[in-house]
C-alpha cells in the first residue's frame, strides 16, 4: 500500500425529504446569497425546486436560479454560471440534481473565484480555490455528490476532460433516494454502470498488498449486482434505491481508492465517445469497460481472475488463470446487458468510421501527447483497437 492523505469532509443528510433542510444547512456552511443550479424541467414539474427554494426561503437566504444543464455538462453554461455568480455576489452554489448538474455547479463554484479561465483547471492545473457548493442527489451514478472531481465538455473541440480538487468537494450533500424513484430504467442503468466503473477503475492497480480496498470495492461491485436487477424490476422499490445511492457515493469518494495506483483508461476513451454523440455516458461505459478489460488483461492477469472469482463466483482454472480472467470480464457484459445497457458501437449509436477521429480527441486533443496512462499505457495504435474491440 502506498502513502496517502484522505480528507472527506462533506457533510451526507440521508433519508426521506430531507430536501427540505436544504435551506438550513445552505445557511450552516455560511451560504448567504445561493445560486440554484439544475437541469431540464424535471425538477421544476416535480415540485422539487419549489421544495428547495422553500427551505432557502423559511432561512432568509436568497437565491438565483439557473437551469439548462446538459447530460455530458457544458462549458457554455459554465460560464454563464460564472458570470451571474460574480454579477449577482453569490456566494454559495447549491446543484440539485445529478452529476452533470453537480459537475456544472463545481466548475461554476472554482471559476467565479479564479481571474483566468476556468478551462486551466480542465487542463492540469489543480483547484485550490472555490465557492462552497452542496447538492441535493437526484441520480444516483456519477458519485460528484461526495468527490472532488468535475467533468466537462469544452464546446470548442468537444473535448471532454476533467478536474480535481478538494476545494470543490460538496460541502454537504442531500441524498433522498426516493427522488430516484422516477427514473426511467435506462438512465436508472446507466447510473449502475458508472458506478460499477468507478469501482472497477480502482480495482485495476499496478500497486500490491491492496486488500482492504480490494474488499471494500468487491463488497460494493457485489452489492450493485445485487440491487441492480431489484430495482430494474421494481423502480419504486425504495431500499434497492438506498443502497444503490449509498454505494454510488462510496465508490467515488475515493475511500476505495487511497494507497494504490488507478486506472481510469475505460473513462478517458468513453468520454470520446459521450462527447461526439451525446450518449449517456453509463451506457458509453458498457460497451468500454469489457473491450478494454479484454485489451489489457494480460497485463495482469490475476487481478482480472481474482475480480472474476470474488465478484462474478467463476471457478478458478488454476492451470489456465486466463480463462478464469476472461470468464468474468464476460460476466460483467451479460450482467449490463441483462440491466438494459448497449453491448456494442451499433447499439450505442456510435460508428466505426469515426474511429480515426476519436482517436485524435482522445490521444492529441486540447494538449496530450499520443497516449493516455493507467493501469497499462495505451498509445494510439492501441486505442484504435480498444474502439474496433467495439464495433
Amino acid at each position: 500500500m502506498e502513502n496517502f492523505t484522505f480528507y472527506s469532509p462533506t457533510c451526507f443528510v440521508f433519508g426521506k425529504d430531507t430536501e427540505s433542510r436544504a435551506g438550513g444547512l445552505v445557511k450552516r456552511f455560511g451560504g448567504t446569497k445561493a445560486l440554484i443550479h439544475y437541469g431540464g424541467g424535471s425538477a421544476l414539474r416535480s415540485g422539487l425546486i419549489g421544495r428547495v427554494t422553500a427551505s432557502l426561503e423559511k432561512e432568509g437566504v436568497p437565491y438565483v436560479l439557473l437551469g439548462g444543464v446538459k447530460p455530458n455538462p457544458r462549458s457554455g453554461l459554465v460560464y454563464e454560471g460564472i458570470g451571474l455568480c460574480r454579477r449577482e455576489k453569490i456566494d454559495f452554489i447549491l446543484a440539485v440534481g445529478g452529476g452533470s448538474v453537480i459537475d456544472s455547479a463545481k466548475a461554476i463554484a472554482a471559476g467565479t473565484v479564479y481571474d483566468g479561465d476556468f478551462w486551466d483547471f480542465y487542463s492540469g492545473k489543480p483547484i485550490e480555490n472555490a465557492l462552497p457548493v452542496g447538492t441535493v442527489l437526484t441520480i444516483a451514478a456519477a458519485g460528484s455528490e461526495g468527490s472532488p472531481d468535475s467533468v466537462i465538455t469544452k464546446e470548442e473541440g468537444m473535448f471532454k476532460r476533467g478536474a480535481s480538487g478538494d476545494a470543490i468537494r460538496p460541502r454537504f450533500s442531500i441524498l433522498n433516494p426516493a427522488l430516484t424513484q422516477t427514473l426511467p430504467p435506462y438512465q436508472t442503468a446507466a447510473g449502475i454502470t458508472d458506478i460499477m466503473a468507478h469501482l472497477y477503475e480502482r480495482y485495476l492497480t499496478n500497486t500490491k498488498e491492496v486488500e482492504v480496498t480490494d474488499r471494500l470495492i468487491e463488497a460494493l461491485l457485489l452489492t450493485m449486482i445485487h440491487e441492480g436487477p431489484r430495482v430494474i424490476a421494481n423502480p419504486n422499490n425504495y431500499d434497492a434505491r438506498a443502497n444503490i445511492m449509498w454505494a454510488g457515493m462510496m465508490a467515488h469518494n475515493n475511500s476505495c481508492g487511497v494507497g494504490r495506483s488507478q486506472d481510469w483508461n475505460s473513462h478517458n476513451i468513453e468520454h470520446e465517445l459521450s462527447a461526439l454523440y451525446d450518449c449517456a455516458h453509463g451506457a458509453g461505459l458498457a460497451v468500454t469497460m469489457p473491450a478494454v478489460f479484454a485489451y489489457v488483461m494480460e497485463h495482469d492477469v490475476m487481478r482480472f481472475a481474482q475480480a472474476a472469482v470474488r465478484v462474478w463466483g467463476c471457478q478458478m482454472d488454476f492451470a489456465h488463470p486466463e480463462n478464469t480472467a476472461r470468464a468474468g470480464i464476460e460476466a460483467l457484459r451479460s450482467f449490463l446487458t441483462s440491466i438494459g445497457m448497449p453491448r456494442n458501437f451499433a447499439e450505442l449509436g456510435a460508428r466505426e468510421e469515426d474511429i480515426p477521429a476519436l482517436v485524435e480527441a482522445l490521444c492529441r486533443g486540447d494538449g496530450r501527447q499520443g497516449s493516455i496512462s493507467g493501469f497499462v499505457t495505451l498509445n494510439e495504435e492501441d486505442c484504435a483497437n480498444i474502439y474496433r474491440m467495439m464495433v
